[in-house]
């Protein structure tokens, strides 16, 4: 970011209410929570599903169910996640765990884009009878990893 905008932010009224007000910063927090167990849940059930559990279940039907909640909860996270970066915006971007985070998320939404890119464009072929095609398990298994990286920084972001 620019020189000063860091600082700008910090000094905004929305970050010092996010600082100084005993319950915004917590119930923020719970929401942007709320929203990432909404969001890595449905993607995950969505990648075992991929990765060849519950084979009944077709893979378009379910990605047209789960994917929609997956991207509803992001209507959650991005602003939640954007209000508690405002209330320390200086340290949490010197914080190599929130930009590995970051990164993390970038490359989760990359992979996404190239699994639906390529691989499920010939859901019909595999969706019910045959196991999904070894690109499609390589994408699903990297999605759970990159997600559960996700989460394992945002819990360390408290104590790094």
């Amino acid at each position: 970011m620019p020189d000063g905008t860091l600082a700008w932010l910090g000094a905004t009224a929305l970050s010092q209410a996010m600082r100084g007000n005993a319950w915004l910063y917590p119930i923020v927090e719970i929401v942007h929570i709320l929203g990432f167990a909404v969001l890595v849940g449905s993607v995950v059930l969505f990648d075992l599903r991929v990765l060849g559990f519950a084979r009944t279940l077709p893979v378009a039907a379910l990605a047209r169910h789960l994917l929609r909640w997956a991207l509803a909860s992001l209507l959650l996270v991005a602003p939640a996640g954007l209000l508690l970066f405002s209330a320390h915006p200086e340290e949490l971007a010197g914080n190599p765990v929130f930009r590995l985070k970051l990164a993390l998320i970038a490359a989760a939404g990359l992979n996404a884009l190239a699994f639906h890119a390529f691989p499920y464009r010939g859901v019909g072929n595999w969706e019910r009878a045959l196991p999904a095609p070894k690109a499609a398990r390589l994408h699903a298994l990297l999605s759970i990893l990159l997600w559960v990286g996700v989460i394992s920084c945002g819990r360390l972001l408290a104590y790094v």
